[in-house]
């Protein structure tokens, strides 16, 4: 049977953020099935990149005094290597902000326009008139105008799911400023996405290009009347410029699906030759400076073609990895543009839900809202990878990463039943025979029924049903150990004559562990690794399942994993905690206006009074070393003990010239535990606009220490 040859991607990581293990469920859904791909023998690439354009990278950039280019280069290396960090194997990641992706970008919009796909108009736009800025959708947010539900983006519902302009939004609010945005005319740009209605009903519900739910979903669009897809932003703007216009910028979801195209043409790029790793950050996990099996078996032979991957008619497959709530894009606009432009469309698109853990929305200020270098601090990647395997298959529903079960359920499966096969016989192998495996098993028929179980646990991850092929796996390794306690090798080898017998069942069990590991391989790679070396074999591939390993040398038994414990969990949500309390202002900053205070700022009497400020002696100051921002602060406001308060000043004062000052703090703020101990309050500081100086409040002479600032 011809082999198939494979392109895989997922979303792009946006570049103005970390990643969270949100990002990372997504990668390893895809990672998983990429490498199952590979030990079947199939050509796979899997590639990704840096989302890059866009409002939030340019504010967040000129926030932080950098260049946005700097900031993409900074997140994209950050990026990778929390990626590498959990196994994921890209064989190419790239950046949206690219000269190949600008090529090709203009190449695709100037084929729609030359085919009439193109229009221009005038439209009444969301802007905030305190930052003197258009508003991209997702800076505005509000009410939602079909049911309700507030706090809400401005451009579609996360409670119905309904979509809509931002200025649709009941009550809407700017994110920059708080004001209230106003409706301001521009002209353009737009993509007429209905002149591919037709095409794309008969896209959606052919060849299972997505699953049936999501076809019935998308038919909501086609109901409504599919509209014009605005494609142009106004400047300021980070991205590319439209061609032939002042002041006209391609719009971030535009670009970024062509991102996995200018991507996978940088892994065609000639210079990728044999022994030279296509993306050298992203090794081959147990390799050094050697490309990808794949890379190497097409570039030895001839060069990798982008056409033959992205050309019209091609059969190559080409499938996308995404989450639930970019699936319109992915879905309709993608698919529509790629036809209009003479390119090939996907072959299917996969979709997973959402992220929650513990079953509720990932939250910062629990602790549950987890950066993926933070897991990482604390736990093996494949803990991870495994929990996600046991819970995904095709469909959309929210993937849950419930804490304690998922400490059970790894300890439980990885240590209790896989690990526990080899380490239990290992000890025989090495004590009584040498670490030499006997020349037959004790039950052929025992191992000819694991090696036949490789075709629905291969059917099963085909279809991406991983959880399924989890419990297949795992029916197996209980099968393993029951037989090894049935046999009872510990008293058996007491009894004389019986040595032959304990060694073909140890050998049996090592070899259906060595059968297991060849199952998991594609969720447990560096297991597999550990795996291999301990039964002396080079590399485990799918048929090695149905080949038993007799008459053969191991080496001693190191261990492959430990069980992970409750304070390591505890760790990782304490640590989650702290990261937001790092983020959060330490010290209040009273800055000067930018503009005059409107209405909808006001806030009552009686909200003002809720405050508690009171005069504040400073009797000791010193710096926080693990902080860069922190002055820890002993602050006298009359009561029997001083109350310590960690202050983000580091930068404006010293420490000793702050000791036997009077300030202002706020005392009813509640204690927030920090890293470095309990802050129990919060000082006042003044700053300009630019905050580029801040000025301690202080009171006059005559004021003294538990005095209420009224």
């Amino acid at each position: 049977m011809a082999k198939r040859k494979i392109l895989i991607t997922t979303g792009l990581p946006y570049a103005n953020g970390d990643l969270h293990l949100g990002h990372i469920i997504e990668q390893i859904q895809a990672d998983i099935w990429a490498r199952f791909q590979r030990l079947q023998g199939n050509t796979c690439y899997y590639v990704c990149g840096e989302d890059a354009h866009g409002t939030p990278v340019m504010l967040l950039a000129e926030k932080l005094g950098k260049t946005p280019e700097a900031l993409i280069a900074e997140f994209k290396e950050s990026h990778l290597r929390d990626s590498k960090g959990f196994l994921i194997q890209f064989d190419e990641y790239g950046s949206t902000h690219s000269e190949s992706n600008r090529e090709l970008v203009y190449d695709i919009y100037q084929k729609l326009k030359a085919a009439g796909h193109i229009s221009t108009k005038t439209i009444e736009q969301a802007f905030d008139p305190v930052k003197n800025i258009f508003l991209p959708d997702r800076f505005v947010k509000g009410a939602c105008p079909r049911c309700g539900a507030e706090d809400q983006y401005g451009d579609n519902c996360e409670a119905c799911g309904a979509t809509y302009s931002p200025m649709e939004l009941k009550n809407p609010k700017s994110v920059l400023s708080g004001a209230t945005p106003v409706s301001k005319a521009s002209e353009h740009f737009f993509f007429e996405i209905a002149h591919f209605e037709g095409f794309l009903k008969q896209w959606l519900q052919t060849d299972q290009h997505v699953s049936t739910p999501i076809a019935n979903k998308l038919q909501e669009w086609f109901e409504q009347g599919l509209q014009a897809w605005d494609i142009s932003r106004d400047a300021p703007y980070f991205g590319f410029q439209i061609p032939d216009v002042q002041d006209k910028y391609f719009y971030v979801w535009l670009d970024a699906p062509v991102g996995y195209m200018s991507t996978f043409k940088k892994l065609c790029d000639p210079k990728c030759q044999p022994n030279v790793v296509p993306n050298t950050e992203i090794p081959v996990p147990g390799a050094a400076n050697v490309c990808h099996p794949a890379v190497l078996e097409l570039s030895a032979a001839t060069a990798l073609s982008f056409d033959e991957f992205w050309g019209n008619g091609s059969t190559a497959e080409l499938r996308h990895f995404i989450g639930k709530d970019i699936v319109y894009f992915h879905s309709l606009f993608w698919p529509a543009m790629l036809h209009g432009a003479g390119f090939r469309t996907p072959s299917s698109i996969h979709v997973h839900g959402y992220l929650t853990v513990n079953g509720q929305k990932m939250s910062k200020s629990r602790g549950t809202f987890i950066q993926a270098k933070t897991y990482l601090k604390h736990l093996p990647p494949e803990a991870l990878r495994y929990y996600f395997a046991a819970k995904l298959n095709d469909g959309i529903e929210d993937i849950d990463l419930n804490l304690e079960e998922f400490r059970q359920k790894v300890n439980s499966d990885i240590v209790g039943k896989v690990v526990n096969i080899a380490s239990r016989a290992a000890s025989f192998m090495a004590k009584h025979f040498n670490n030499q495996l006997s020349t037959k098993l004790a039950d052929e028929k025992l191992f000819q029924h694991f090696a036949d179980e490789s075709k629905e646990i291969a059917q099963a991850y085909e279809a991406r049903d991983f959880a399924k092929a989890m419990r297949l796996i795992m029916a197996l390794a209980d099968e393993a150990n029951q037989m090894f306690d049935h046999a009872k090798p510990w008293a058996q080898i007491k009894v004389e004559g019986k040595a032959e017998e304990v060694h073909q069942v140890c050998s049996q069990v090592i070899n259906h562990f060595m059968q297991l590991m060849v199952y998991l391989k594609p969720v447990l790679p560096e297991i597999t690794n550990q795996a291999e070396r301990f039964l002396a074999v080079n590399d485990l591939a799918w048929e090695s399942a149905a080949q038993p390993l007799l008459n053969h040398a191991i080496h001693d038994y190191q261990a492959l994993f430990q069980r992970i414990e409750e304070k390591e969990i505890m760790s990782i949500v304490e640590e989650s905690k702290q990261a937001v309390q790092a983020e959060a202002p330490v010290a209040a900053v009273a800055s000067q206006p930018a503009a005059p205070v409107k209405e909808e700022n006001f806030i009552s009497i009686d909200d003002f009074m809720k405050v508690d400020l009171r005069i504040a002696k400073i009797i000791s100051a010193e710096p926080v070393p693990e902080a860069d921002k922190l002055i820890k602060l002993q602050l006298d406001i009359g009561e029997e003990k001083p109350r310590q308060v960690f202050a983000g000043i580091k930068a404006a004062f010293k420490p000793e010239d702050l000791i036997g000052k009077l300030t202002v703090m706020v005392a009813n703020l509640a204690p927030r535990k920090m890293r470095f101990g309990m802050s129990e309050g919060m000082v006042i500081v003044a700053s300009k606009p630019e905050g580029a100086q801040l000025y301690l409040i202080e009171p006059q002479t005559g004021a003294e220490p538990g005095m209420k600032v009224k």
